[in-house]
């Protein structure tokens, strides 16, 4: 209960002493990504930057790592790692799951960090990721479903017209389509959490190794 990982009826509890009623659900989520949220997060490899000035900073955020501090979680974060390069603040504008690597841009000052928030926030900043997919995924096209939580996973998002969700739009183009896998081009025209996943999964191709969506 204390770190979050306690849910009642699908929804998080923040009282253990709680009481419970006649044929609620109670969910634990003890693992996410395949590591649970008690465990203390491993040492971290070395900053790799791939672009600093006066103002932002690009790094390259490995796969495992958290974007910045959450609940549950023990050890540095990206923005603990980069604060600690800077010797200062890191301003983050955007998130990558923790299981997924990439660039993330920091502002290195108020003003630089409120212009790069105002771009990802106008779109003029464009994101663009690859991902692995089971197979089957179509030559490319357009996901425009809307995003809500799943009442009856913790934790997890779904895609689908179905439910009062918030508007969610992703490009693709399937760059390698095999038996085994497809390899996919996402360009995310918003940026709502666990978008790329939701909609992968509802294309029937959830990510590979993405244990939450299905991949």
């Amino acid at each position: 209960v204390e770190v979050g990982a306690v849910y009642v009826a699908g929804r998080r509890a923040r009282d253990g002493a709680v009481k419970l009623q006649s044929a609620q659900v109670v969910t634990v989520v003890l693992e996410e990504a395949g590591q649970s949220p008690l465990e203390a997060v491993g040492p971290s490899a070395p900053l790799r930057v791939l672009f600093e000035d006066a103002d932002v900073i690009a790094v390259d955020k490995p796969a495992g790592l958290n974007a910045q501090p959450s609940e549950g979680r023990v050890g540095a974060s990206l923005v603990d790692v980069v604060g600690a390069h800077l010797g200062g603040t890191a301003g983050l504008v955007h998130r990558l799951d923790r299981e997924t690597s990439g660039v993330t841009v920091f502002g290195k000052s108020a003003s630089a960090t409120a212009a790069l928030a105002e771009a990802f926030r106008e779109g003029t900043a464009r994101k663009r990721y690859l991902a692995a997919t089971g197979p089957g995924l179509p030559a490319g096209g357009t996901v425009d479903l809307p995003l809500s939580k799943d009442p009856s996973r913790p934790g997890r998002w779904r895609a689908t017209r179905a439910a009062n969700g918030v508007p969610a739009w992703t490009d693709y183009r399937t760059l390698f389509a095999g038996d085994a896998f497809c390899l996919v081009e996402l360009l995310p025209r918003t940026g709502r959490t666990h978008q790329l996943r939701a909609h992968l999964t509802a294309l029937g191709t959830p990510i590979l190794g993405d244990a939450r969506y299905g991949g």
